[in-house]
């Protein structure tokens, strides 16, 4: 077993080129913000998709634009507003008098990198648009289905103060997305970088630095990092203390509407995988899977009436979890 290890490890060890050139490529455009960074890089490589969250102006939008700009794949974005509608992002048939027949014309979601900018403020039927491409990577528009080209990987955004005008993201919806990472103010050192960094007049420009065909092969290395079946017992003790939480000597079962789905486990697994890969390791050990849980699962963990009463937020639940869950 440990001979195995050191040659996933090795494999590993020839990916981390790729990984160096796409943070060389974003630290170009971005100062700090390498929590936000990490957590993109994760899903890209577990072929997740990631869910941004922060208030405006903390280079959201600019982060997503960068690490599509340094792959070199096709990339579209979608400005989600009240009025847009399915057949916006996904494409509708057409009707040709001449013929008589209709054909398809495909919408933006046909591409490799998708950023759906403000998804919150487009209504659940827009939003729930990509339920289908999110989990089965296919389309359909009529009779007829169509897969996306691989890598595929939505990366969207969405400001946490603003409520007019917004709608709440469908539980299925907000199930399809492997991270939600909340983003915060920079340090004042890094504030003061930007100042001298950003230049209003003139954007700085981010070249492909990595291809589509290398990232296929660096998810096919994170997927063969080695997990022992302890850690894995573990990832499964963190999700079922999300809904049993007594059997845990956890008494917040009160706090908990409903817990974690079986969704988040096999998340939970890989992005675990995509933490070790990062790392230069070639299997996962406990920190790996505490760093990643809380993102894996501030948005799959729903707290009750008396939590919020109480002011007891997801995050608190999930840190009680991680405290208290034995640690192989």
């Amino acid at each position: 077993m440990a001979s195995d290890i050191e040659a996933i490890k090795k494999r590993v060890a020839l990916q981390a080129p790729l990984v160096r050139r796409l943070r060389k490529s974003l630290e170009e455009v971005l100062v700090g913000q390498t929590y936000m960074v990490e957590r993109m890089l994760v899903g890209l490589l577990s072929n997740g998709h990631v869910l941004l969250e922060g208030v405006p102006g903390l280079a959201k939008t600019t982060a997503v634009t960068a690490l599509a700009r340094a792959l070199a794949c096709d990339f579209k974005r979608i400005q989600f507003t009240p009025d847009l509608l399915p057949a916006d992002l996904l494409g509708t048939q057409i009707y040709n008098p001449k013929s008589g027949d209709f054909s398809v014309r495909k919408g933006p979601v046909f591409t490799n990198i998708v950023l759906a900018d403000e998804i919150n403020r487009a209504p659940a039927k827009v939003q729930s648009a990509l339920l289908e491409v999110m989990q089965e990577r296919q389309v359909t528009i009529g009779d007829e289905t169509f897969h996306v080209q691989e890598p595929f990987m939505v990366l969207a955004t969405q400001n946490p103060l603003e409520h007019e005008g917004t709608y709440p993201l469908p539980e299925a919806q907000v199930d399809r997305f492997m991270l939600k990472v909340k983003i915060t103010y920079p340090s004042r050192d890094e504030e003061r970088a930007i100042m001298d960094r950003v230049d209003l007049l003139h954007q700085r420009s981010v070249a492909p630095v990595v291809t589509r065909q290398e990232v296929l092969e660096a998810r096919e290395v994170v997927n063969d990092i080695y997990i022992d079946s302890k850690i894995k017992d573990y990832i499964v003790d963190i999700i079922q203390a999300t809904r049993k939480p007594e059997q845990y000597g956890l008494s917040i079962g009160h706090l908990i509407e409903y817990g974690a789905s079986p969704r988040a486990t096999l998340f939970l697994q890989q992005g675990a995988r995509a933490m070790a890969f990062l790392q230069g390791e070639g299997n996962v050990y406990p920190h790996d899977v505490k760093q990643i849980a809380m993102d894996v699962l501030r948005h799959r963990v729903k707290e009750s009436y008396e939590a919020e009463a109480e002011r007891v937020t997801p995050e608190h639940i999930i840190k009680q979890i991680l405290e208290t869950v034995p640690v192989p």
